[in-house]
């Protein structure tokens, strides 16, 4: 005699733990992940920070080349150094490459940022310009864009293009300026013309901008790594600048 049947919805019920628990241990697997990558990136930027203090790098070291010329803006409480492995790999591929060193390390306001920025290209006789920048330089580089007819294009990586929900939470108003309703970021989102001449590069997780870097218009790059700081010596990161800048000769 045959045992009792269960029912196709009791089958169901049976079989749904096993669903659940499937889908609780790939959520595990995604967190454990994550946030594998925040404290990698977090000891990448402690290294790079030291570096940047120790090395003996110079300006001027990378200021020849034959290629389009690239103005390198690095993101907040970053001096240029953090932007070396892109510096080294630009100028390895033509591209004179040039520093704001009035800018040390980025704690002024985005529009004071952008008048430094434009003040350089016009000592300096600049065109054709290719502005690469990290997070909160990709802010200066876009309002840089609006006004001055010498840039032609820009690569950033990681930029808060619409702000971070994290912003506000912060007590430095350098930081809070980064939120979403600020009037600054507002101001440069609805400037969308120059959208087209931008190349944005984001991870797939980034600790610091949870809404992440996607701009409207403009070609987005997700390269296939998680933070906010190691992505810059990423090889692909590195490649996709380089392409990018090339694109401009």
């Amino acid at each position: 005699m045959s045992g009792p049947r269960v029912s196709g919805e009791a089958g169901g019920l049976a079989r749904q733990p096993r669903g659940l628990s499937a889908a609780w241990g790939r959520g595990l697997g995604k967190r454990a992940r994550q946030l594998s990558w925040w404290a990698l990136d977090y000891i990448y930027a402690v290294v790079w920070q030291a570096r940047g203090v120790l090395s003996r790098a110079r300006p001027a070291d990378y200021r020849s080349g034959d290629q389009a010329p690239v103005i390198i803006l690095p993101g907040i409480y970053e001096s240029w150094h953090f932007m070396l492995p892109l510096v080294e790999a630009l100028h390895s591929a033509g591209h004179p490459v040039h520093v704001i060193t009035e800018l040390r390390h980025n704690r002024r306001p985005v529009a004071q940022g952008a008048d430094a920025v434009v003040r350089y290209i016009r000592q300096h006789a600049l065109s054709d310009v290719v502005i690469v920048a990290h997070s909160k330089g990709g802010l200066i580089g876009k309002q840089v864009m609006v006004t001055e007819p010498a840039v032609q294009s820009m690569v950033a990586v990681c930029t808060p293009f619409s702000g971070s929900r994290y912003a506000s939470f912060m007590f430095l108003p350098s930081l809070r300026a980064f939120r979403a309703s600020d009037a600054g970021i507002l101001a440069l989102r609805a400037k969308e013309d120059v959208n087209s001449r931008i190349v944005s590069l984001y991870g797939r997780f980034d600790p610091h901008i949870p809404e992440g870097s996607e701009l409207p218009g403009a070609r987005n790059i997700r390269i296939d790594t998680g933070g906010h700081f190691r992505i810059l010596a990423d090889p692909a990161t590195i490649a996709a600048v380089v392409r990018a800048a090339d694109d401009e000769k």
